[in-house]
């Protein structure tokens, strides 16, 4: 059904496409048109006829490609294509000869010539001016037959007759593009001259004009009006190879379409329109008028016919199937520009009106990856083949042979993969001062998500940064919670529980946001900003993210002591509020509940089991990057008590660093077991003080704008790590940054060097999958993390047997190796471990 609405839309705006002043056709236009034309036909884009003419005499004209996908008949001048819906201009034309005749009037009422249509309203000019108000007949038709069932115009008057859908507004109100008027018409023409269409269109339209190639033709069509002419039929091409794209079963019908003619015939039918030869000057003059609405507002719009340009100019497109169509007359000049393809996109009649209207042409750019083993982001084993990308998306894959004059890069046999997904980052932050965005690229990451945590920017900012900053990597966000608690609590009130007009005010702030493009919501329930929110006023505002299709994400309130509290709560998110929830950096840091990793995920099989779409992602590290306060879940900074059951429980001080620490710069690279013993302390007494000089720092530095105290913090098992990687449901993050964390540098490759390459735990392809497809599903992206036809063109070639992440606590900015390229949105932006200085990054919003 989409492809039938998509195909509606773009016909319904033929009178924009068309409706620029021309002036006289120049040679250096011309000239253009032709280098232009040329160009798509190298690149297999035009397949057809394109031709311009100045009163009546032809000034340029060009053919390109075959007849039919399976033929190695040229097209001409005079072959006939489906004009489609530039068919209605000849509809509209016998029922003006029919009035002329006196066998109708424009404001007879359908049902005198169509007693069983249920509409009695609905008049014959409503019909001709789709200001009828019905609906389509493709949706009527899916709804009430079936596959093998080819429609005809009987049995689509019957479908109306019998189950009467609702007219979308009162017949005159309004316009609105509706094929199903002409098919009405096409029946009203044969009650009307009591004979077959077929007969009257050639009696008083074909033979008059010597139109030696236009006709009817439709599917079942009785032989004895089956025209004898050879027709084109559409072609599809679908990686690389050509497709029949021709009549379906919905072509039994007249009217909207399949007429056919030629380039030749639509001039010779352009020219008998300055004249009397079909229809008075007066009539003509008529199907040129703007219909009048019922409030006396017109709208551009004849019999059949797109006006334009204060009437100066009248014309149609056609798009069905494999034809892509249009004719342009401009009345003030007698110039005619005649476009016809069966080609299966609309280029060529594109390029032409650019050109004819000063702009510069859009040529689409092309570039040919081949011998590449291509992992495609769905789990599939990988295949050798070939990938072209067109501007910013994919166009084909499979066999391809480069085009004339095609850029082609050859991936060694390496591996191309869509670019990674990374569903929980930091990296935002540094991107002004590096666009380059190398801290991701170097890893293969084409795109980050933020807001995580809880902390966000509001949209329009994000949009505004995209304005003004261009940068080498995608960005989507959330909206923050703990952003929301601030603007609707202050500072002064945000650890508290927020009153029910807070609760309202931060629920406005975020539809806000999601109207504007917010993946939904993020929280970070275990910081001390949102930590005392309670569990309702996270409900309420999820259920508005889930009014708008969006997501839920959280920094769960436990990590280790109340880890299954924590977990409890992000289910009955999910099942209250009626939304996917994903649980962010998913680990166990709880010593005494280590290798229960197997019982958390059983856990969440169980939830999603109920139908809970709850997800994870995780990064492959058994060290975090955090504060220091984050190590007393109770908070209680100055309890002896729980700084040792932090030392014994929720982290290793051997194996801990502190990476920051604006008070004492020089503990900063030191693990908190070696800064005891530089103060002479056991080892939870110093975790207690230096949270104490934390505070008490920014208390005397309130203009301190860089990280206090940030530490790297050993509290997983790497079973636990490996388990929950291996997890169906868990795609890969790096909660990353510029800077600190090696995770911020080489989360993506480190999985594959480690889990893939190293230990097998994940085959390749499955690893490619939870960085890619999966990442794009729990975020709900649609045209990223898979490689096909359509989607965006952001993909990574690397090495499978080198590729490696060099990053260390030692040295957190490591470049990764193997990463050979990475395309972001059609562009190479990192080859050879360096930027390319190109920044295509784009702000990705959730689809409506």
């Amino acid at each position: 059904m989409k492809i039938f609405i998509r195909i509606i839309a773009l016909t319904a705006l033929f009178f924009a496409q068309f409706n620029s002043i021309h002036s006289q056709f120049s040679p250096q236009k011309i000239k253009t048109i032709d280098s232009a034309l040329t160009i798509l036909s190298y690149k297999d884009q035009f397949n057809g006829v394109v031709l311009l003419a100045d009163h009546g005499k032809i000034v340029y004209e060009k053919y390109a490609g075959n007849t039919a996908f399976n033929s190695s008949k040229k097209i001409s001048r005079q072959s006939a294509f489906n004009l489609a819906s530039n068919s209605k201009q000849f509809i509209s034309m016998m029922v003006m000869q029919l009035k002329e005749q006196n066998k109708l009037n424009y404001d007879h009422k359908v049902q005198q010539y169509l007693p069983n249509f249920p509409y009695p309203t609905i008049t014959i000019r409503h019909l001709l001016t789709h200001t009828s108000g019905l609906p389509e007949y493709f949706d009527l038709a899916n709804q009430y037959t079936h596959t093998l069932d080819t429609l005809n115009n009987h049995k689509l008057i019957q479908l109306f007759a019998e189950h009467k859908p609702a007219l979308h507004f009162t017949p005159g109100d309004q316009w609105e593009y509706c094929n199903t008027g002409y098919v009405l018409l096409a029946s009203i023409i044969e009650q009307a001259a009591q004979q077959h269409i077929a007969q009257f269109f050639s009696e008083f339209i074909t033979k008059p004009l010597a139109l030696n190639n236009t006709f009817i033709y439709y599917l079942n069509i009785d032989k004895k009006y089956s025209p004898t002419q050879e027709r084109v039929t559409g072609i599809i091409r679908v990686n690389g190879q050509h497709q029949l794209n021709d009549l379906i079963r919905l072509d039994g019908v007249i009217g909207d379409g399949n007429i056919y003619s030629s380039a030749e015939d639509m001039l010779k039918w352009d020219q008998a329109l300055y004249t009397n030869q079909l229809i008075s000057k007066e009539s003509l003059a008529e199907a040129f008028t703007p219909v009048k609405l019922n409030n006396g507002q017109t709208h551009p719009y004849g019999f059949g016919w797109g006006i334009s340009n204060n009437g100066q100019t009248v014309s149609h497109t056609g798009s069905w199937v494999g034809f892509r169509n249009s004719i342009e007359r401009r009345l003030d000049k007698n110039n005619t520009i005649i476009v016809l393809t069966n080609g299966n996109n609309g280029i060529a009649r594109t390029v032409v009106n650019e050109i004819l209207n000063n702009k510069v042409p859009s040529i689409p750019y092309t570039e040919l990856i081949t011998n590449i083993q291509l992992i495609d982001g769905t789990g599939v084993p990988a295949i050798k083949t070939s990938v072209r990308l067109q501007n910013d998306r994919i166009l084909e894959i499979g066999n391809l042979i480069p085009f004339k004059q095609e850029v082609v890069i050859n991936g060694n046999g390496l591996v191309l993969a869509p670019g990674f997904i990374d569903t929980h980052s930091h990296h935002f932050g540094g991107l002004k001062s590096n666009p380059s965005a190398t801290p991701t690229a170097n890893q293969g990451i084409t795109t980050i998500t933020i807001g995580q945590d809880g902390e966000s920017y509001a949209m329009d900012s994000l949009v505004d940064f995209f304005k003004r900053n261009p940068v080498a990597v995608n960005v989507a966000s959330y909206t923050g919670h703990t952003t929301l608690r601030r603007a609707a609590l202050g500072n002064d009130h945000v650890l508290g529980i927020a009153t029910d007009t807070a609760i309202n005010l931060m629920k406005t702030a975020l539809a806000s946001e999601m109207e504007k493009g917010s993946l939904g919501l993020a929280t970070g329930l275990e910081y001390e900003s949102a930590f005392y929110s309670n569990k309702n006023e996270v409900i309420e505002l999820a259920k508005i993210a889930a009014a708008y299709n969006g997501r839920y994400i959280s920094h769960i309130r436990s990590e280790d002591i109340h880890l299954n509290e924590a977990i409890d709560e992000i289910i009955e998110i999910g099942t209250i509020a009626k939304l996917p929830v994903q649980i962010s950096h998913i680990k166990i840091s709880i010593k005494n509940q280590w290798k229960t990793a197997p019982q958390l995920i059983a856990k969440l099989q169980a939830a999603r089991s109920q139908g809970i779409n709850i997800t994870a992602d995780i990064y492959p590290y058994n060290f975090w990057n955090s504060t220091l306060r984050i190590l007393f879940p109770n908070r209680d900074y100055t309890s002896l008590a729980s700084a040792q059951f932090a030392v014994d429980q929720l982290f290793d001080a051997n194996q801990s660093v502190l990476i920051h620490f604006a008070p004492m710069p020089n503990y900063e690279g030191k693990t908190i077991t070696a800064i005891a013993k530089i103060r002479k302390e056991e080892t939870a007494i110093t975790l207690m003080k230096l949270i104490q000089m934390a505070a008490e720092f920014d208390q005397k530095n309130p203009q301190f704008t860089g990280n206090t105290e940030t530490i790297m913090g050993k509290s997983m098992d790497d079973q636990d790590v490996s388990d929950l990687i291996s997890w169906p449901q868990s795609n890969i993050c790096s909660d990353g940054s510029s800077g600190g964390h090696p995770r911020g540098h080489g989360s993506f490759t480190k999985v594959l060097s480690k889990y893939v390459r190293e230990e097998k735990l994940l085959s390749l392809e499955t690893a490619i999958y939870k960085m890619t497809g999966l990442s794009a599903e729990h975020l709900g992206i649609t045209d990223r993390g898979i490689i096909r036809k359509g989607n965006y063109a952001d993909l990574v070639l690397f090495n499978p047997a080198t590729v490696k992440d060099n990053a260390s606590i030692q040295n957190g900015k490591a470049l990764s190796t193997g990463i050979e390229k990475v395309w972001i949105n059609g562009k190479i932006i990192y080859q050879q471990q360096k930027s390319t200085g190109l920044y295509p990054g784009v702000l990705i919003k959730r689809p409506n």
